[in-house]
């Protein structure tokens, strides 16, 4: 075995062009997987979406306000759905960026190295905790906590799930934002300085528009992570399709539904379980959206400040 490892190791050391072709094919099959098992997630998505337009008119899916396949008189509006999934999203932004944006400053220009790199892994935990511990912490420590404040709200709420949803994807935007703020170059700061600009106003009037690029590329991925969160608005936000944005009623979200529906009765090849793949679609497509506009703004400003 030895011997064969030193004929190994001879090759490598002798052949490097060899060995920067293994390389280089290896890194080609990981770039190539990655564009297969997307077109795979697709095609599989798109066979049933087909079968469930085939059934039901695109029209009705996009324009219709009800969304009840599992009901005696079934309608297939997305609206309901797609409205909970924004409203959610929208709360889990309101909590995540201010926070995330002043935790990623302090970091950056005003903590000390020393607690810079104690403060950033702490933080980053947040991101490893499994989301149903965060669905629970929303149902039984922050919906109380809110029914003290709102005595009307109900047990389940859409406001709770997004404020616990803000706090889970505060390291996306802290990590990023602090990486773009700390890639800078020192002479913006310093031109700062010389111009008499406090660390205040260095900060925030230099470089935090010259992160921006980066920021809203964090932001963005953020958002992406809320609208396709599903255990903590599976737990708290309820699964009662409605048009509202007041966020102290129950809601179901895309990905809510599709839980409901594959953990339950439904047999397949029915239309009631080949809606799942509709609504998977329509969450494939707002997340595909998301993820192009942060890439064309991090191309678009990404040379602005150089």
């Amino acid at each position: 075995m030895q011997r064969i490892f030193n004929i190994f190791n001879t090759i490598f050391k002798k052949n490097t062009r060899f060995q920067e072709a293994l390389i280089i094919g290896f890194l080609g099959f990981c770039s190539l997987l990655t564009i297969v098992i997307t077109i795979s997630i697709l095609s599989v998505l798109s066979i049933d979406t087909l079968k469930f337009f085939s059934k039901v008119s695109p029209i009705e899916f996009l324009t219709s306000t009800q969304w009840t396949p599992l009901f005696y008189e079934k309608h297939y509006g997305i609206i309901p759905l797609l409205t909970g999934t924004l409203v959610t999203s929208l709360i889990a932004m309101i909590v995540a960026i201010p926070i995330g944006l002043t935790i990623a400053i302090y970091l950056s220009e005003y903590a000390p190295r020393k607690i810079s790199l104690i403060l950033k892994p702490i933080l980053e935990i947040l991101a490893a905790i499994p989301t149903v511990i965060y669905g629970f912490f929303a149902l039984v420590f922050v919906t109380p906590l809110l029914q003290n404040i709102f005595p009307s709200i109900g047990t389940f709420n859409a406001l709770s799930a997004g404020i616990v949803m803000g706090i889970m994807i505060i390291p996306y935007v802290t990590s990023l934002s602090e990486d773009s703020l700390r890639s800078l170059p020192s002479s913006l700061r310093e031109s700062a300085y010389a111009l008499g600009s406090t660390r205040l106003q260095a900060a925030f009037k230099v470089m935090l528009p010259a992160a921006s690029s980066g920021i809203m590329f964090s932001v963005i991925l953020a958002i992406s992570r809320a609208i396709g969160e599903t255990m903590i608005v599976a737990i708290a936000a309820g699964q009662q399709p409605r048009i509202s944005i007041n966020p102290l009623n129950s809601m179901e979200t895309i990905s809510t539904y599709i839980v409901q529906v594959s953990m339950g009765d439904v047999s397949q090849n029915t239309i009631e379980y080949q809606s799942i793949f509709a609504a998977g679609m329509m969450l494939f497509i707002l997340t595909f959206l998301l993820n192009n506009i942060s890439l064309y703004v991090k191309r678009k400003f990404v040379n602005r400040y150089e």
